[in-house]
């Protein structure tokens, strides 16, 4: 059974950090493509950044330059380093993971990605 689960979320000022990591289990972690997403109240999930099964790193414009995506295969997490935080980057933030055979694909400055997997989120809050 796939689980993933995140933690690190929280609530910082604008222009502080913080640590994201989701921990994997139920599948072969390094053959699935694993993102994160994130969700505002009102709109829709989007994927800001990627890892592919073949290790490409992808990032949404948005986030370019500020976000780091990196996964241990060792401990089975993905995690994202956010730097430079802005109001709105206020969200629900998801991990999720998509079957082998995956790939992210860019459409302008959005990332698309279909995934198979879930976790329940977590808050990240940017006062200004």
């Amino acid at each position: 059974q796939v689980r993933l689960l995140e933690s690190g979320g929280g609530s910082v000022q604008a222009g502080g950090s913080l640590r994201l990591s989701c921990a994997a289990s139920g599948y072969a972690f390094r053959s699935y493509c694993m993102g994160w997403f994130r969700q505002v109240p009102g709109k829709e999930r989007e994927v800001f950044a990627t890892i592919d099964s073949d290790g490409t790193v992808r990032y949404a414009d948005s986030v370019k330059g500020r976000f780091t995506i990196s996964q241990d295969g060792a401990e089975n997490t993905l995690d994202l380093q956010m730097n430079s935080l802005k109001a709105e980057d206020t969200a629900m933030y998801y991990c999720a993971a998509a079957r082998p055979l995956c790939h992210t694909f860019v459409a302008g400055p959005r990332l698309i990605l279909r995934t198979d997997y879930w976790g329940q989120g977590t808050q990240v809050t940017v006062s200004s």
